[in-house]
């Protein structure tokens, strides 16, 4: 399946040389299937800062294009992301661009979850520290038992704060400070089971569990699970009578969606329900 490169503006990132090849490739099937392709195997994925921009720039287009239902994150080669890119980052050593840097960081994984569809992570290889923010930060994760996982940077001096937000509202409390004081590695079953991953699947099935989760998303109604996902996250910061006023008013307009009328009334009726194209 050839995938579409994606360019990155002058203004925005430095300009790859000629023979460079794009950070990220994307593919988009008829069933409004996107994968983006993290896509630099030889420094084992680290988002860069032209990587930053580009799925920063991915994502947005995707919040705006009716046609998508499903995002899949996946990688080239034998990590699945190793976090920041460590060389670029110390060769300009000064705050303001540390704080510009993981600002922009900050923006991207924001973008996963404000998306109105789900983002699948399809994890082949190792996670660390950003990259192990990514996965947590998706909605989904299967991953195959190659894969690890760590939030390592202590092991460097720098406590990886960031990504300790999002592995924290994945994984209980202590589960998640022992993995950000120590920096060891989890395997992935040891992943799945602390509820940072979702499934574990054989290398050769990796693709086939993916595939079971875009199918069963893509058979229920788009705006439902946009609705869903949107107060998914946003409720679990708020208090629970906030939480359920919020919940409560989601489900009354979800309600009166016309996908959900035909769903509820197709369930009364015995019979399938007649859904328009999603």
């Amino acid at each position: 399946m050839k995938a579409a490169p994606i360019s990155i503006e002058p203004a925005l990132a430095p300009k790859p040389l000629q023979h460079e090849e794009p950070v990220v490739l994307r593919t988009q099937d008829k069933r409004g299937v996107v994968t983006l392709m993290l896509n630099r195997p030889r420094a084992f994925n680290a988002l860069s800062e032209a990587m930053l921009v580009t799925l920063e720039r991915e994502f947005d287009a995707i919040a705006e294009d009716e046609s998508v239902r499903v995002v899949v994150i996946a990688a080239e080669g034998k990590a699945f992301c190793a976090g920041h890119d460590l060389k670029e980052m110390r060769a300009r050593p000064s705050l303001d661009y540390y704080q510009r840097l993981f600002a922009q960081c900050s923006r991207m994984m924001l973008s996963v979850q404000r998306l109105p569809v789900p983002v699948i992570a399809r994890v082949q290889g190792i996670a660390t520290a950003a990259g192990c923010q990514l996965v947590a930060m998706c909605d989904l994760a299967v991953a195959s038992p190659t894969a690890k996982f760590a939030v390592s940077g202590v092991n460097l001096g720098l406590f990886c704060s960031a990504p300790g937000v999002a592995l924290s509202r994945n994984v209980l409390r202590k589960a998640a400070f022992e993995m950000l004081v120590t920096g060891e590695f989890i395997s992935a079953d040891e992943a799945k089971i602390r509820g940072l991953i979702n499934r574990v699947a054989e290398p050769e099935e990796l693709d086939a569990e993916v595939e079971k989760l875009v199918a069963s998303i893509l058979s229920k109604s788009r705006v439902a699970v946009a609705m869903g996902k949107n107060l998914f996250y946003r409720q679990a910061e708020l208090g629970i009578a906030a939480a359920y006023d919020a919940a409560s008013q989601t489900m009354a307009c979800n309600m009166m969606d016309e996908a959900a009328l035909e769903g509820v009334q197709a369930f009364i009726d015995k019979r399938p329900a007649r859904w328009k194209q999603q």
